[in-house]
């Protein structure tokens, strides 16, 4: 055990903002990648589990830091899949952050609907698009 964390270790550089740089290797995608057993396992993950202990089934690893080299247990939390997603930058973070439609309309249980793919939808946009169907006017969609 010694041996594997002593290597591991040996790929860690204290960076600034607390966090723990991997110098090994990086994959594409800007996480650390650790060989362990003969398999390639993410670096975070591993620190996480050799630092903190297991990581619960069905949790992923979010990084608080937004640093996806970084492997200071400190740093990371064991999260859902859902919760991870939506703390990142991506477009699904920022709609489920948006609390108002395009036209301004507060998206809350009397006003809003979810279509089947699970995306938000204003019924008061939606009566209206549908409205202007029926008189055979086109507005631009919301």
């Amino acid at each position: 055990m010694q041996d594997f964390t002593d290597r591991f270790l040996d790929k860690i550089q204290d960076a600034a903002g607390g966090c723990w740089q991997w110098t090994g290797h990086l994959k594409s995608n800007g996480y650390g990648q650790f060989t362990l057993a003969g398999r390639p396992a993410y670096a975070h993950r591993v620190a996480y589990e050799l630092l903190r202990g297991p990581i619960e089934h069905g949790l992923v690893i979010d990084h608080l830091c937004r640093n996806r080299g970084c492997v200071n247990p400190g740093h990371l939390e064991p999260v859902t899949h859902r919760t991870n997603i939506l703390r990142g930058v991506n477009v699904a973070a920022a709609r489920a952050r948006q609390t108002h439609c395009a036209r301004g309309h507060h998206f809350d249980n009397a006003t809003t609907y979810r279509a089947k793919n699970g995306t938000r939808h204003c019924r008061v946009c939606a009566r209206f698009r549908a409205r202007e169907r029926r008189k055979g006017v086109h507005c631009a969609a919301a």
